[in-house]
């Protein structure tokens, strides 16, 4: 059974890898030798990077350069109840996996590379709905620790959304309640 769910989880973002590099380019990063498994599919210039699945409203910044994309391996957006209804900002809590090892997110909002304990934080500039999901973003870092992968970002786009809507109906004050969620993160540098 775990093999098999492994093998599901690996397939997913093996796909919505893809998916990324057809909506925003190759993405590369400095792999330490343990890291490089395979030479990345990169064209003769990687920073003329096409952003076309990237809806105007959130797009990063011009002349920004994508340094990362990951993808949600699990994830959750956990929503508190209050006036008897789940509603109001959530709390992610996820597991990517991308170009850079794998990143741990969670509340602030923030992106933690566990390779090499780069850390951001970041604050929504701008969104994009989609119908019965949660909203596609423009984050902007607004703290950073460390230079690692994720240190020289300065831009976030959470893309390519599924699930992680506050759960209907009524509810008690206080409780709370994790809805899972799929995305794609991609980290720019303006």
């Amino acid at each position: 059974m775990l093999n098999t769910k492994r093998s599901r989880v690996h397939a997913a973002a093996g796909v919505g890898m893809a998916v990324v590099v057809t909506a925003v380019g190759a993405v590369t990063f400095n792999a330490s030798a343990a890291e490089v498994v395979a030479p990345a599919a990169v064209g003769p210039d990687a920073r003329a990077v096409s952003i076309p699945g990237i809806p105007k409203d959130i797009r990063p910044p011009k002349g920004a350069k994508p340094i990362g994309a990951y993808v949600v391996t699990s994830g959750t957006q956990t929503y508190t109840c209050t006036g008897g209804v789940f509603t109001g900002a959530s709390v992610p809590e996820a597991q990517l996996i991308g170009t850079g090892g794998r990143v741990h997110h969670f509340g602030g909002p923030s992106w933690q590379s566990t390779r090499d304990n780069s850390l951001v934080t970041a604050k929504k500039l701008a969104e994009s709905p989609r119908t019965g999901t949660i909203p596609e973003l423009l984050l902007e870092v607004v703290t950073s620790t460390g230079g690692g992968v994720l240190g020289r970002s300065t831009h976030i786009s959470r893309l390519l959304t599924s699930g992680g809507t506050a759960p209907a109906g009524a509810c008690v004050d206080g409780a709370k309640k994790a809805v899972n969620y799929g995305a794609v993160y991609v980290f720019w540098k303006a």
